[in-house]
């Protein structure tokens, strides 16, 4: 009797995860098969329309949809890369050491990131113009850069804070340093954090608007600027363009997502 009962809970148990998972999923579902269809049969709500190619071969023929993804894929890179490098040994000195002025510091780290971005856009829009560097590459990789070491510092100090603080004193008893500690025992022990912490950094960067929007004009646009003018663009809502670009906005993130999770049992395997 308990073993049934166990087998109907199992079951109920899944059917509910079940629903909710689909109810989740539905509008991303709802999205992705809308980009196969012509405009015609979404307004219809044809379900069973001819899928094509047609909004994607659009959406990538687009110079201004093209030039916003490649943007993008450079700006973003390179400043998740910067905040990887600055950021995570930054977030490594608050968890272990202390100083004058370390909580005040802390917070002023979390509260460049958490302020709104309406605050902190006008002092970046006056430096990039004074400078003679806005709409650049540079401007924008510097801002997202800052973004980044500011977001990976804050939250990978309590990745480095869970490290049990024996093995680095076990390390340093057997002569390593200071950076030796960090890079062959403390970073690897929080390396499966410090990656969740890389790809929410990464989500963050690449769906950031607003001070894209202020800090770009015709260069330096990247895919979510670049999507919210092709959606803005005539009088007539065209729902496939719309929905292939949304996919291939949320793409990159599940493809990153992707790699980081396959790289870690390959690093652990290696190391």
């Amino acid at each position: 009797m308990g073993e049934k009962f166990l087998k109907i809970k199992k079951l109920m148990t899944n059917i509910i995860v079940a629903i909710i998972l689909l109810i989740v999923l539905f509008p991303v579902i709802w999205i992705f098969f809308n980009s196969f269809k012509w405009d015609a049969d979404i307004i219809s709500l044809n379900f069973f329309s001819t899928p094509t190619l047609h909004n994607y071969l659009e959406v990538i023929s687009t110079e201004r949809l093209f030039t916003g993804l490649v943007n993008s894929t450079i700006i973003t890179s390179i400043s998740l890369l910067v905040g990887f490098c600055v950021g995570v040994p930054m977030a490594y000195i608050f968890a272990r050491l202390n100083f004058w002025g370390k909580e005040n510091l802390r917070f002023f780290v979390g509260s460049v990131r958490f302020l709104p971005p309406v605050a902190i856009v006008v002092p970046y829009l006056a430096i990039w113009l004074n400078a003679g560097l806005y709409d650049t590459h540079f401007s924008l990789i510097i801002t997202y850069s800052l973004i980044s070491i500011c977001t990976m510092t804050w939250l990978c100090i309590e990745c480095f804070s869970a490290v049990p603080i024996n093995c680095e004193e076990g390390a340093a008893i057997d002569g390593c340093d200071a950076f030796q500690v960090f890079y062959k025992i403390a970073l690897p022990l929080a390396l499966p954090s410090v990656f969740a912490m890389l790809v929410f950094t990464f989500i963050l960067l690449w769906n950031e608007f607003f001070m894209a929007f202020i800090l770009t004009a015709s260069k330096a646009f990247t895919m979510p600027v670049a999507v919210a003018s092709a959606v803005t663009a005539g009088l007539m809502v065209p729902w496939g363009r719309i929905s292939a670009m949304v996919i291939l906005l949320s793409t990159p993130p599940l493809i990153f997502s992707y790699i980081i999770t396959r790289f870690l049992p390959y690093y652990y395997k290696v190391s």
